[in-house]
C-alpha cells in the first residue's frame, strides 16, 4: 500500500503542475496536450502503471478493513485516540470521495462524457467551460480538500511503513507531509476557483488539424498522460 501510494503522490504532484500551465494561456495548454501524447507506447506504460496502483490500492485499503474488523469484530464501548489526527480519522471516507472523484473527473475531462462542450486537444477551454459550474466547483474543492488530509496522513505513514524514516517522539510533527498536502492541494484547488472567478475566458476553437507547439514548462510531467486517453485533451 506504500507503494501505491508514494506512486500516487508522485502523479498528483505532477499532475498538479501540469494544470498550472493554464495560466499561460490557451497554447501552453494544448503544447502540454500534444507533450503527453509524443510517444504512446510511454504514455499507455505509465497510464497502466497508475491503474494499477489505484487498483492495487484500493483493495490493500479493503483488506486492511477487514483484517482490522476480523481481529475486533465488536466496536469499542467508548473511544478515545491518544495520538491521532483528523486525516487519520477520516483516510477511508476521504478515499472513497476521491474515488468517486477520480471516476468523475475521468468522464468530465478526459473523454468528455459529462462535459457541456467538450474538445479534442484543448485543455485550456475544456477547463475553462467544464468549470463555470459553480456546484461542479463546489465538488472539485470538495474532493481538493479530502485529496490534502489523505496527503497528510498517507504521505507521513508510507515513508514509516517502508523504513526511510525513524519513529519520532513527536507523531504529530510531519512538516513534509503537511507541505506537500497543502501545496498540492491548493495547487489544485487555484483552477476551478480561478476558472468560476472568470479569470480563464474562452478562447477561439482551435483548428481541427492543429498541431503547433509551444515549449511547455520544463516542470511538465509525463505522471500527467497516465490518464490521457488516446482521444483525450490531454489535461484531467
Amino acid at each position: 500500500m506504500a507503494v501505491t501510494g508514494i506512486i500516487g503522490v508522485l502523479f498528483v504532484i505532477g499532475h498538479m503542475t501540469g494544470n498550472l500551465l493554464m495560466f499561460k494561456g490557451q497554447d501552453a495548454m494544448h503544447s502540454y496536450a500534444l507533450l503527453l501524447r509524443t510517444s504512446m507506447p510511454l504514455l499507455w506504460a505509465v497510464r497502466i502503471t497508475l491503474i494499477a496502483s489505484v487498483l492495487l490500492h484500493v483493495v490493500a485499503a479493503y483488506q486492511l478493513t477487514m483484517l482490522s474488523r476480523a481481529a475486533r469484530p465488536e466496536g469499542y464501548a467508548r473511544r478515545n485516540p491518544q495520538v491521532t489526527t483528523l486525516a487519520a480519522r477520516t483516510i477511508k471516507w476521504g478515499g472513497v470521495l476521491l474515488l468517486v472523484f477520480i471516476v468523475y473527473h475521468i468522464l468530465h475531462m478526459t473523454t468528455g462524457t459529462v462535459h457541456p462542450d467538450f474538445t479534442h486537444l484543448d485543455p485550456y477551454n475544456n477547463l475553462s467551460i467544464g468549470l463555470r459550474n459553480p456546484l461542479v466547483v463546489a465538488f472539485y474543492l470538495l474532493a481538493m480538500a479530502a485529496l490534502a488530509l489523505h496527503l497528510y496522513h498517507g504521505s507521513w505513514a508510507a515513508v514509516r511503513t517502508l523504513g526511510t524514516a525513524r519513529p519520532s517522539l513527536h507523531p504529530l510533527r510531519r512538516r513534509i507531509a503537511l507541505v506537500v498536502a497543502v501545496v498540492v492541494a491548493v495547487g489544485f484547488a487555484i483552477i476551478p476557483i480561478a476558472a468560476v472567478a472568470g479569470l480563464f475566458p474562452e478562447a477561439p476553437p482551435l483548428p481541427p488539424d492543429s498541431t503547433h507547439v509551444v515549449t511547455p514548462s520544463p516542470s511538465a510531467s509525463m505522471f500527467d498522460a497516465a490518464l490521457a486517453a488516446p482521444d483525450s485533451n490531454g489535461a484531467r
